[in-house]
């Protein structure tokens, strides 16, 4: 509907589709314009437009260098009427080699670093083309591409660069539009080409084959890509997430025992270097990660080197876990491909966009091709007027001394020879020396060349066969200009995503339990070794009416599989275990577990994966044994599952790990102890049974421990005895007869006042350590070396001195060949605890 406003109409117009409308307008024209890049030559319009300058310049990279305000300020008048900032920032990123994995523009002067400093001002740098950007504008003046009118109409610019390079692939590209963005990774430009060329030899390459050209990414700082399915999903889909590293290694400081450093040598892309050493040292200051003693910045012109010093003791790898989970040391990268397809924003695939480049070359080469065939036939009319000159050369200069002027002469030629214009034109400029004898066989040599020339242009516009061959040759002469290898290391396996575990160091502990359920972990090192017959000292807090029920010697990262006077089965980890010195409690495991009422944890055993080809061994009180296989409990829900079924008046006595061909030794109150195969006595069942009987026993008495033994190992190995009043004794493994299970067994110890009843047995070596723990909670911790070795029907020596009233409840073996350091001065120094 129109009205009028004095002489002039108006247009009436909804607002709503007026504004609709111009903002699809606008959001097209800034998605086009400005933000994507298009993906034929993978440059923004600001780019393609500051190569064009330089080209139109002669900028070349074997030219001087020319002050970037020049470049930029042509680039301002004739091809890009925005701010000089955008410009002067897109020539700068252009030149940084740490932004573009191959710079298609040399700097000289502050063009801005990995620290985010910005460049110098464009009136004190200087610029020109690096050697790669001239393979982007090759074959530009040869009608390879279309111009069209700059923004005032005086100037003309290219619509497209015919790069020989696939540009979008090689330095990629990011940007953000109206409603979409894009952010596509750069690559090695050798893979790149050789992927290319198995594209041409097979357009039905499957994306695996194509990898085996084209990893992934390859970033001009380096780094490490963890995982390839991110980059199969970005290579397929054309959106993936990549997991991105940084190159460190971990070194010792010289002259300082127990000290390590980590030295960072490369980051990840668009990371920016200060501020992630900032960010560290904002982390150590706030006390969320320690054991960091010293960082600093080593980086010089040779590379990058960030090296953080890690206090005495500190486990590095601990440390660097808290860096990648805590700062940009390791980093998420999304791969987003969304390029100019014809002005239309499309996301691609790899193949995709190798397609679309392959496509464009075809092009490029076949408009070369004609316009240098163009060319060369208006040569050959040339020659060929020439030719007919210098062949009827008297009549020809008779034809022209006789004319009137250059005029009559030019026509009289066309009319007589049956000449062109331009070739009639030619034989009137032609200079008295192409008439020599020599310059006549030139000529005529000439004509033969450009017939065999246009020839071949015909050949190669009438043959697809040609065009391909062609693309090859270029692609190969690329490859061997630029002869670059991979930075960036890619590993198969995903980046682990830093857990709880990751951040507590795998160091040896010893766990202790009591009766009424409470449970802890103490450093090994914080259990101090004590000569035999020692009093002890005070390892955890008990209750007048509790005791110690368990000491068992782990790792942190170990699984713990906890049995309950229930008979369920219940897994946490270690390291959940609440770490605490000698003498606190610890914390209620109904703290740490879904129990029932009533419900006590009563033996455990800890596991480091559930993939080892072990047995689970359950001992009853009252002497029965059961045998399941390890990995009927990797997945154990986290209310618990059944574990074993217990008879009335029955108790779980011990839980233990073995393995088929291993000896069971099952020792009970009395001091007996009967020995047998395991394999051939027990048979395996599932969890929820009751098993069968291990040991005969007399009234009153009761299973009190069970122990497995290798027997190949049985002659390095002894039977350490000990009793609750603090004797023991070691004996050969070889004084227990095998018998069958369900015997009575034979004497370990003897059990009388002075030694009371038996805790039980433990296969130990000389270079063992034993814990024993009272029940008022002392403990004592000795080294078996100078325990004396005698007969198993004996009475024993004193291994440790109890006060009246107090009776030793548990003993724990650490091992000497468990692989766990038990020397360094601050094992457990995970930041967090």
């Amino acid at each position: 509907m129109n009205e009028f406003l004095g002489n002039e109409p108006v247009e009436i117009a909804q607002i709503e589709n007026e504004m609709q409308e111009s903002f699809l307008n606008y959001a097209m024209s800034v998605i086009i314009s400005r933000a994507l890049p298009d993906v034929r030559d993978g440059l923004k319009p600001v780019h393609r437009r500051i190569l064009y300058a330089m080209n139109e310049l002669k900028v070349f990279h074997n030219r001087p260098y020319l002050k970037s305000a020049r470049i930029v300020g042509d680039v301002l008048g004739k091809y890009h009427p925005h701010g000089d900032t955008s410009v002067y920032d897109a020539l700068v990123r252009m030149a940084q080699d740490f932004s573009m994995r191959y710079p298609a523009i040399d700097g000289q002067g502050n063009f801005g670093s990995l620290d985010g400093d910005s460049a110098a001002a464009m009136r004190y740098t200087e610029s020109r083309m690096q050697n790669y950007a001239e393979y982007i504008l090759s074959d530009l003046d040869k009608g390879t591409v279309d111009f069209v009118p700059n923004y005032d109409n005086k100037e003309h610019e290219p619509v497209v660069l015919p790069s020989r390079v696939p540009h979008l692939l090689v330095n990629g590209s990011s940007g953000i539009a109206v409603g979409m963005a894009t952010n596509i990774l750069p690559h090695n430009l050798i893979e790149v080409m050789n992927g290319l060329k198995a594209f041409i030899h097979n357009p039905n390459i499957s994306l695996m084959e194509l990898m085996q050209h084209i990893p992934g990414p390859d970033f001009p700082g380096g780094g490490e890509i963890h995982g390839v399915q991110g980059i199969v999903e970005g290579y397929a889909t054309g959106r993936g997430s990549l997991s991105i590293r940084s190159q460190v290694a971990i070194e010792p400081i010289p002259a300082q025992k127990d000290r390590s450093r980590i030295v960072i040598t490369e980051i990840p892309y668009m990371v920016n270097k200060a501020k992630l050493v900032e960010k560290m040292a904002i982390l150590v200051n706030d006390k969320k990660i320690s054991g960091i003693s010293d960082i600093r910045d080593e980086s010089s012109k040779q590379g990058i080197r960030v090296v953080v010093d890690c206090k005495k003791g500190v486990f590095a790898e601990v440390v660097l876990n808290y860096l990648y989970k805590l700062t940009p040391l390791q980093t998420t990268l999304g791969m987003n491909s969304v390029a100019l397809v014809r002005g239309t924003p499309r996301l691609h695939s790899l193949i995709d966009m190798l397609k679309e480049f392959y496509a464009f070359r075809r092009e490029v080469v076949l408009r070369r091709t004609t316009f240098l065939l163009d060319k060369a036939e208006h040569k050959q009319l040339i020659l060929l007027g020439l030719k007919k000159a210098v062949d009827e050369m008297d009549d020809v200069v008779g034809t022209i001394r006789a004319a009137q002027d250059t005029q009559q002469a030019h026509q009289q030629l066309m009319e007589r020879f049956a000449l062109l214009d331009i070739q009639a034109k030619a034989i009137l400029d032609m200079r008295l020396a192409r008439l020599t004898g020599l310059e006549r066989e030139k000529i005529h040599h000439d004509v033969e060349s450009i017939a065999i020339e246009i020839a071949d242009y015909k050949d190669v516009l009438a043959s697809k066969q040609r065009v391909t061959e062609i693309i090859l040759t270029e692609i190969d002469e690329v490859c061997e200009k630029f002869q670059d290898e991979r930075r960036t290391k890619i590993f198969n396996s995903e980046a682990d995503q830093i857990t709880i575990a990751d951040l507590v160091a795998d160091v040896s502990v010893v766990v202790a339990l009591s009766k009424d359920g409470y449970i802890k972990r103490t450093r090994t090192e914080d259990i101090s070794s004590q000569k035999r017959g020692g009093k002890g000292r005070s390892g955890m807090v008990i209750q007048d009416d509790d005791s110690t029920s368990l000491v068992l010697e782990c790792s942190n990262h170990d699984t713990l599989v906890c049995f309950s006077n229930f008979g369920r089965v219940y897994t946490l980890k270690v390291y959940e275990l609440p770490k605490v010195d000698l003498r606190s409690k610890g914390k209620h495991t109904a703290n740490l577990l879904p129990l029932q009422k009533s419900e006590l944890i009563v033996a455990a055993f800890a596991v480091k994966n559930f993939h080892q080809h072990h047995d689970v061994v359950c001992v009853t009180k009252l002497g029965y044994i059961k045998r399941t296989t390890l990995d009927s409990y990797k997945n154990v829900r986290s209310i618990g599952v059944r574990g074993i079924v217990l008879g009335n008046d029955d108790e779980l006595v011990e839980v233990c790990m073995a393995s088929a061909k291993e000896h069971v030794f099952v020792a009970s109150s009395a001091g007996k102890v009967i020995r047998f195969l395991l394999d051939d006595q027990v048979r395996s069942t599932g969890r929820a049974s009751r098993g069968v009987r291990a040991m005969r026993l007399d009234q009153d008495d009761r299973v009190v421990a069970v122990e497995m033994i290798d027997p190949n190992n049985s002659e390095q190995k002894h039977i350490l005895s000990v009793t609750v009043n603090g004797y023991g004794k070691k004996s050969r493994t070889d004084d227990y007869r095998v018998q069958k299970r369900g015997g009575r067994g034979v004497i370990s110890m003897k059990t009388n006042s002075r030694n009371g009843e038996f805790v039980g047995v433990y296969f130990v070596s000389d270079q063992d350590d034993v814990v024993m723990m009272t029940s008022k909670g002392k403990l004592l911790r000795m080294n078996l070396a100078k325990t004396p070795l005698i007969g198993r029907n004996t009475q024993g020596v004193r291994l440790m001195r109890v006060a009246e009233g107090e009776t030793i409840q548990t003993v724990g073996v650490i091992s000497a060949d468990s692989g766990l350091d038990h020397d360094t001065d601050n094992p457990d120094h995970s930041p967090l605890t």
